[in-house]
């Protein structure tokens, strides 16, 4: 898997500048830290992935916890670098801007690096964030059973849905043998 298989180009460039601007983007994932520090205990994880860590917010809410978090996120200077698996992959409000073209590639990608549960938090709605030719900024807006269906064929066996509310999907996916 390269970055190229994940992300093009003029994408990438897209995802940089929105990464940059002060208006919050790529900086709530630390709203899930209690549930990912109880995910990570649940299935006994010791090492923790962010896929799609945007300002990583996360990881520096679970430090305190006691969890070490590896991030990535191709955007993101520093965190780059394609990452290596782990017991416990994170991934939250990343798919919905994933390209059309490259969602498979990703799935794939997330199951290759997932050993034990993906945790899944994926937008259902429309956000305020625009790109830079005026599309909003969730460009793969699906529903549940599209997402269900994709983590399937990437061998992901639903272990249980998580409340987030009625604009985003939280799920916990375990991988099948």
């Amino acid at each position: 898997m390269t970055r190229a298989d994940l992300i093009s180009d003029a994408y990438l460039a897209e995802q940089v500048r929105l990464h940059a601007a002060p208006r919050g983007y790529g900086a709530r994932g630390s709203r899930w830290a209690e549930a990912v520090h109880a995910l990570a205990s649940q299935y006994h994880c010791r090492t923790i992935l962010d896929y799609g860590c945007g300002q990583g917010s996360l990881a520096r809410a679970l430090t305190p916890m006691g969890r070490t978090v590896t991030e990535y996120d191709p955007a993101v200077a520093g965190k780059d670098q394609l990452p290596t698996p782990a017991d416990l992959v994170v991934c939250t409000d990343v798919l919905e801007h994933v390209e059309s073209a490259h969602i498979f590639a990703v799935a794939q990608h997330l199951a290759a690096l997932t050993r034990r549960a993906l945790f899944l938090v994926v937008s259902l709605v429309e956000t305020d964030k625009r790109l830079s030719d005026g599309r909003q900024a969730h460009i793969l807006l699906r529903t549940p059973a599209w997402w269900q269906t994709l983590l399937e064929a990437h061998d992901f066996q639903l272990a249980r849905q998580v409340p987030t509310g009625a604009k985003h999907w939280g799920t916990v996916w375990r991988r099948s043998p």
